[in-house]
């Protein structure tokens, strides 16, 4: 926002223009940071595959699912992998 303001022609610097913008209420939309930490209040679920031995095909399966910000709103793309070939499925 600094930088931003400064190309339109404004004297600010970086922390002046964070104060600014705590005043206004702004705030940014990047993820900030301790995104990973645990929530107290949440449960904890068990990985039950992690002791499996996946000796032949359609034993074990994967399943990815994540977002993709658009400018218009978000795409979900879910992935399901095969574990014993390491294979995307369709």
């Amino acid at each position: 926002m600094a930088r931003y303001l400064r190309w339109q022609g404004y004297c600010v610097g970086r922390k002046r223009a964070r104060r600014l913008m705590w005043l206004m209420g702004l705030i940014s939309v990047a993820p900030k940071p301790n995104t990973g930490r645990k929530s107290p209040g949440h449960p904890v679920y068990l990985y039950l595959l992690r002791d499996l031995h996946v000796d032949q095909p359609n034993r074990a399966w994967c399943v990815d699912v994540t977002y993709i910000r658009l400018a218009h709103g978000f795409l979900y793309l879910t992935a399901t992998v095969e574990r014993y070939s390491r294979k995307a499925l369709t």
